[in-house]
C-alpha cells in the first residue's frame, strides 16, 4: 500500500473520529428522543417544500461555477455541468476519505477538454470563495438585526463594503479572466445562501416555530462556514455541535436547533445520493464504467 492511500485511510478514520466526538458532545446536551419526538410532529409540506429550496440552491450554484468555467473558455452545457455536479456532492458526501468531488471534476474535465489542471482549479477555488463571500454578506446583515451580539451596525457593514472592493481588485489585478463576470457570479453567490436560508426558514415553519428567526439563522450560517473546513464527515456533528453552543449564548431552544442542522443534512445527503446513478451510468458524463473506475483508483 503506497503512502498516498495510506493518507486517505487515515484521512478519513480521523474524519470519522471527529463526527463520532461532535455527535456525542451534542448528545450530551440534547435528548434524541425529543428530537425523534419534533420530527413526527412536523409539517411534512413544508419539509418537502424545504427540500427543493435547496435543490433550487443547488441548481444555481452549479450554473455559479459554470459561469467561472466560461471565464477560462471551457463552455460547456448546464444540464451536463449539473451532472458532474450531482456526481461530484456525492463523492463529497459518501466517499469523503477517497477522491473528492472538486478533484475528481478537475480530473474530469481536464482529461475529457484538454485544459490544465491549474486553471480548472482556479475555477473552483474562486467558485468556493464566492460563496464564502455571500456567507460573510448575509451574516453581516444578520447581525445587525441581533442586538445581543452588541455590534454596532456601523461596523458589519464598513466591513463588508472594505472587503467587498479589496476582493474585487486583487482579482482585476490579478486574476483578470475570473473579473470579468463578477457581478453575475457574486450575485448567483448571494442567490444560492439566500435560498438555502429560505430551506432554513421552511424547516422551521416545519417544526411549528413561531418565534424569532434571526438567531437560528445566523447560527445556520455560522456553521455553514464551519462546514466548510473538511474535519468532518460532509459537515456532520460540526454543525450540530455550533448549533448546541449557539443555542446556549442566544437562548435558543437547542432541540429545535439541533433537528434544524440535523434535518438540513438529510435534505443536502438525499440530493448528494442522486449522484450515485452517474457512478452506476458513466456514460451520462461521457466515461465509461471501466474508465471510471481506473479514474477512482488513480485520484484516490
Amino acid at each position: 500500500m503506497d503512502k498516498k492511500k495510506i493518507w486517505n485511510i487515515a484521512k478519513l478514520l480521523l474524519k470519522i473520529s471527529i463526527t463520532c466526538l461532535s455527535l456525542y458532545l451534542v448528545s450530551l446536551e440534547v435528548e434524541f428522543n425529543d428530537l425523534k419526538d419534533a420530527f413526527n410532529q412536523s409539517n411534512p409540506l413544508f419539509l418537502i417544500l424545504a427540500f427543493f429550496a435547496f435543490v433550487g440552491s443547488q441548481i444555481i450554484s452549479s450554473s455559479r461555477l459554470n459561469t467561472f468555467f466560461k471565464g477560462i473558455g471551457l463552455n460547456i452545457p448546464e444540464l451536463y455541468n449539473f451532472k458532474i455536479y450531482l456526481l461530484g456532492m456525492f463523492y463529497n458526501l459518501f466517499l469523503p476519505g477517497g477522491i473528492g468531488g472538486d478533484g475528481y471534476k478537475i480530473f474530469l474535465l481536464r482529461k475529457k477538454f484538454e485544459l490544465k489542471g491549474r486553471r480548472l482549479f482556479q475555477a473552483i477555488f474562486f467558485d468556493r470563495l464566492s460563496g464564502l463571500w455571500a456567507l460573510g454578506l448575509i451574516i453581516s446583515a444578520l447581525v445587525i438585526f441581533i442586538p445581543n451580539l452588541g455590534i454596532p451596525n456601523w461596523i458589519p457593514v464598513l466591513v463588508v463594503a472594505l472587503g467587498t472592493l479589496l476582493y474585487y481588485l486583487v482579482m482585476r489585478r490579478f486574476f483578470a479572466d475570473y473579473s470579468h463576470r463578477f457581478a453575475l457570479t457574486h450575485l448567483k453567490a448571494l442567490m444560492v445562501q439566500s435560498m438555502q436560508v429560505i430551506s432554513v426558514i421552511l424547516l422551521l415553519y416545519a417544526l411549528n416555530f413561531n418565534g424569532k428567526f434571526s438567531p437560528y439563522l445566523f447560527m445556520f450560517l455560522v456553521s455553514s462556514l464551519v462546514a466548510i473546513f473538511p474535519f468532518t464527515v460532509g459537515g456532520l456533528g460540526a454543525r450540530e455541535l455550533v448549533f448546541v453552543y449557539g443555542a446556549q449564548y442566544f437562548q435558543m431552544d437547542q432541540h429545535l436547533a439541533v433537528i434544524i442542522s440535523l434535518l438540513f443534512y438529510c435534505i443536502s445527503a438525499l440530493l448528494s445520493f442522486i449522484g450515485i446513478y452517474f457512478v452506476f451510468h458513466p456514460q451520462e458524463i461521457g466515461v465509461n464504467k471501466v474508465d471510471l473506475k481506473q479514474d477512482i483508483e488513480i485520484e484516490s
